[in-house]
């Protein structure tokens, strides 16, 4: 084979493995949202994006894979309680069309009463139903000596409400050291994760016409 052929494989080579590394990246979401939704995503420093760039945070991720509005809603170290005081005035100052409801890890971290956290987080899912507001939710883990898997409250809101969960991302991106700053905080990297698990459970689940 000359050194012509030889060349022209080389660079075939390099543009197929550039497109499957590139779309490794992309979600693949049923359906896109229109141009004017905006997502509003509540929850703790999960949400904030404590210790990363404001631009990894997951909120920020996930605006540009749905190429819309996402507002970071989260502040550190909050407790359910807390939250679902302060979502009265975010929902009717944003008039989100999709709520992403991430938390209850200080709860968890602190100790706090698991049932009390689970009828917060209910009642945070029923004020945005009662203004036709789609909801997602997000399972945080308990972080335990030999074990780490996602608190069972989310699941059973999840059942109980109806409400599409990512009950997985957190649990996966906790568990690996490379996608951590520390014990219940993501990095950048793993945010990306969280985000293109989140773009892909929205796409595949929000219709703009129903009514919750």
């Amino acid at each position: 084979m000359d050194l012509i052929k030889l060349v022209f494989l080389a660079i075939i080579t390099i543009v197929v493995l550039n497109f499957f590394d590139n779309s490794s990246e992309e979600f693949d979401g049923a359906i896109m949202l229109p141009m004017d939704t905006k997502v509003l995503a509540f929850g703790d420093s999960i949400t904030y994006g404590y210790n990363v760039d404001k631009d990894k945070s997951y909120p920020s991720q996930l605006a540009m894979l749905l190429q819309t509005d996402v507002i970071n809603a989260g502040i550190n170290g909050e407790m359910t309680s807390a939250g679902l005081r302060r979502l009265p005035d975010l929902l009717e100052k944003y008039k989100p069309q999709i709520l992403i409801i991430c938390h209850g890890g200080n709860d968890i971290i602190r100790r706090k009463s698991l049932i009390k956290a689970k009828n917060n987080i209910k009642k945070m899912i029923e004020l945005a139903r009662k203004k036709n507001i789609h909801v997602v939710l997000v399972g945080i883990p308990m972080i335990e000596v030999l074990s780490l898997s996602t608190a069972q409250i989310y699941t059973e809101i999840s059942t109980e409400l109806n409400v599409p969960i990512d009950d997985t991302s957190l649990e996966n991106i906790l568990g690996d050291n490379y996608l951590k700053i520390d014990q219940v905080h993501p990095n950048a990297e793993g945010y990306k994760i969280l985000a293109n698990s989140l773009a892909n459970l929205i796409t595949t689940t929000y219709l703009p016409s129903e009514s919750f």
